[in-house]
């Protein structure tokens, strides 16, 4: 029997969801629900309905796993807590400094209704988390370091988009070059923030809207723009299309560390990501964890979860002798 999702919010991550589940055969698409008109929403899998949001507690026994693509900045805080009220729920929020909060909200939901909530899947965080994790176990005596790009973020290009007078945008994080390559060579440094990488903003404003507004509002957001270097970059809807419609992205965990009894031998472990697709790879994530959430809550599991809380066989439809034989 293979594990119904559905799809809440049917933009970029909506979309990379459904090619995601067409490449495993062990999930199906059961509904897709969105905000908008759902005669006017449509989607590539055929014989699957569009339901609009206000209809979605009508499908509770439907639906194995709901995947929230909704953004972090508004969208995620309210609709996972809320959610997970129905379902088993994944959500991708990347507001790092909000996490904690988030999961208690989440957790305490999920435990009173009996589900699962898998919270900031996707790579960052996600898998860049489990990087960090593993590789602070291994070399206790080190530093980490986190680089981005370059590449779209899209929690960033959506907290832009939320700002009055702006009709879209796209956000480029951007590596400082220096700096990557002095972790690389093993020198260590004191990094901060902005010494890190800087971001860069593609933004269509809307007529007659007051740009330096819009500008002093970006480069002033907390969590998003306030610590970095910010170069805002007002464009044409043409422009926007011609030059940046792709969504690619990437980045790299470095762990730097010494071992030995004086210390005298160094080590670097680096685990690093090209993506064509940001929301497509992100996706393919999100499926894996679904997978996760669903055997999880039938051994009988509720609360939320992170990706530290998720054993990596969850997230195979193989068995455990398959990865036994195949993997290790």
């Amino acid at each position: 029997m293979k594990i119904r999702i559905g799809i809440l919010g049917y933009g970029n991550l909506g979309r990379g969801i459904e090619c995601a589940i067409k490449q495993n055969d062990d999930v199906e698409l059961a509904a897709v629900f969105t905000r908008r008109d759902p005669s006017a929403v449509k989607i590539l899998t055929e014989g699957v309905n569009v339901y609009s949001v206000n209809d979605v507690e009508k499908h509770k026994d439907d639906i194995d796993v709901m995947i929230l693509c909704g953004g972090s900045a508004t969208d995620l805080p309210k609709q996972t807590p809320e959610y997970v009220k129905y379902f088993n729920v994944i959500d991708s929020f990347d507001t790092h400094a909000n996490i904690p909060q988030h999961f208690d909200t989440v957790d305490a939901a999920a435990k009173a209704n009996g589900h699962v909530g898998i919270i900031s899947v996707g790579w960052d965080p996600g898998m860049f988390s489990l990087n960090r994790l593993y590789a602070n176990a291994i070399l206790s005596d080190g530093k980490d370091y986190t680089f981005w790009g370059k590449g779209v973020s899209q929690g960033h290009s959506d907290a832009i988009r939320r700002i009055e007078g702006v009709k879209d945008a796209r956000q480029y994080t951007v590596p400082v070059e220096k700096a990557l390559n002095a972790v690389r060579n093993g020198e260590n440094p004191e990094l901060t923030t902005r010494e890190k990488h800087t971001r860069e903003c593609y933004v269509v404003a809307e007529e007659g809207a007051d740009l330096a507004r819009i500008e002093n509002e970006i480069k002033t957001m907390p969590n998003y723009f306030a610590d970095y270097d910010t170069t805002v970059y007002f464009i044409s809807e043409e422009e926007l299309k011609v030059n940046h419609s792709g969504i690619p992205h990437g980045g790299s965990v470095i762990r730097t560390g010494k071992t030995g009894w004086n210390g005298e031998n160094s080590h670097v472990i680096e685990y690093s990501l090209k993506l064509d697709s940001n929301p497509e790879f992100t996706s393919s994530v999100l499926i894996a964890y679904a997978r996760a959430a669903y055997r999880m809550n039938k051994e009988g599991q509720s609360g939320c979860k992170t990706v530290f809380d998720v054993a990596p066989a969850y997230l195979c439809k193989q068995s455990g002798e398959e990865l036994r034989k195949h993997l290790l």
